[in-house]
């Protein structure tokens, strides 16, 4: 199954590698494999934070064994749109982003929420969480606000050029992934999986 999900986990970027190859990448190539980085780092936060629900009405741990991946696939997604910027947008000039960082809120939130996501990549193996113990699970609850900051990099993205419809619907889908964690939904969901 796992190898299966990673192959899934790679058609976005097999498909911008296929439209590159073809030059068909649109006018503006560096908006589109931006755009569609960034899009993808948040479709695998939303499906990382679907997994628990899953488990909570299945009542099978076989969502959480693909927790994991799904979360790493995130951070890969979101490293490949952070260097994009870096190296396309920024030209590699650590001067220029971080003038960026603090002039632009949207660009402010997205770098924030990759500040975030970094040590939840580095300490998601085995090892860490032993060696973490229950600080590891304090840790890995950014992923909570991670949610809020991403949806605001998003926001004010698409607020400055009026078209936030999209940003709503990813909003609404990661607030309701975020509720169900709540105790009161948590019970209800366990007396389904019974």
């Amino acid at each position: 199954m796992k190898i299966i999900l990673f192959l899934c986990a790679t058609l976005p970027l097999d498909r911008l590698i296929w439209l590159g190859l073809q030059n068909d990448l649109g006018a503006n190539p560096i908006e589109i494999i931006t755009r569609s980085t960034g899009t993808w780092a948040l479709v695998f936060l939303c499906l990382t934070l679907a997994m628990t629900p899953l488990r909570l009405i299945s009542g099978s741990l076989f969502w959480i064994k693909q927790r994991r991946m799904l979360g790493l696939f995130c951070f890969f997604y979101a490293t490949l749109h952070f260097f994009i910027w870096l190296y396309l947008d920024q030209d590699w000039d650590v001067h220029a982003m971080l003038h960026d960082v603090l002039k632009r809120p949207f660009i402010t939130m997205g770098f924030l929420s990759y500040l975030l996501l970094l040590p939840l990549a580095i300490s998601s193996n085995r090892f860490s969480q032993r060696r973490l113990g229950r600080r590891w699970l304090v840790l890995h609850r950014l992923v909570y606000l991670i949610a809020g900051t991403v949806i605001l990099h998003y926001w004010w993205h698409k607020a400055g050029k009026n078209n936030v419809a999209v940003v709503e619907i990813y909003a609404v889908v990661l607030g309701l992934l975020l509720i169900c964690r709540l105790p009161p939904f948590r019970v209800f969901f366990q007396s389904l999986s019974k």
